[in-house]
């Protein structure tokens, strides 16, 4: 794929950021468009999503439910032959209350998995023509920590199954676009403060967003294919 020569301003990279309008996202679409980027933040409310429609730089907020396959085709579509640098999944659901040994709820289990696990794939290969046209293209999937198998503790079975069927989603993309040049890596964002990590969290949003910001800059092939950390390190399977 083409690079931009030495002395020659590289064009500004375009990153999608689905479930943008809150929590990681918001703050992700925050630093990236302060540094210049160009933040296609898509969330299922644009009229209600004030906060990113608000933010200092260029996003262009449009309307994305990862779930709704017309809805994805039509996302697709709207950005017709724009390249896409960085796709950046998101958004997410914690699986819902009743997920304990003794008390599951599997419908809520079912739907943690299309959302958590089926939608990353289904959007990343609805952009592959867009993440094609980019000199130097990357998909970044949240994941969790809690969806290690080097991690022993109990409960959360929704959302733990869901991330780590997603890591292997994401490892196993990462070898079917490795001849394209197209780097794919889950991630984990850290234990944020936000409506899903809580008050007592460790990180803030926007630590988790500068962290973010920081890994996908460097992400090269070097890196496909392996679990990170929001701070650069590698995380265990």
């Amino acid at each position: 794929m083409s690079r931009a020569a030495p002395g020659v301003r590289a064009p500004r990279e375009t990153i999608v950021i689905t479930g943008a309008n809150r929590g990681i996202g918001l703050a992700l679409a925050a630093e990236l468009a302060r540094a210049g980027k160009r933040v296609i933040g898509a969330c299922r409310a644009p009229a209600r999503a004030r906060e990113l429609a608000a933010l200092e730089g260029e996003v262009d907020v449009r309307e994305l439910d990862v779930v709704d396959e017309p809805s994805v085709v039509r996302f697709a579509a709207s950005l017709a032959d724009d390249a896409v640098d960085v796709l950046v999944c998101n958004a997410g659901v914690g699986g819902g209350s009743h997920q304990a040994l003794t008390d599951m709820d599997y419908r809520a289990w079912r739907e943690t998995f299309e959302v958590n696990t089926i939608a990353p794939f289904r959007l990343a290969t609805a952009l592959l023509p867009n993440l094609r046209r980019s000199p130097r293209p990357r998909i970044v999937a949240l994941s969790s920590q809690m969806a290690s198998l080097q991690r022993k503790s109990g409960g959360a079975y929704a959302y733990r199954s869901s991330k780590a069927a997603l890591n292997k989603v994401m490892q196993v993309l990462s070898v079917d676009l490795e001849r394209e040049g197209i780097v794919v890596c889950p991630v984990h964002p850290g234990w944020v403060r936000t409506d899903m990590g809580g008050a007592g969290a460790e990180l803030s949003a926007d630590a988790s967003a500068q962290g973010l910001h920081a890994l996908i800059e460097s992400l090269g092939p070097e890196h496909s294919g392996r679990f990170w950390t929001w701070d650069g390190k590698e995380h265990p399977w």
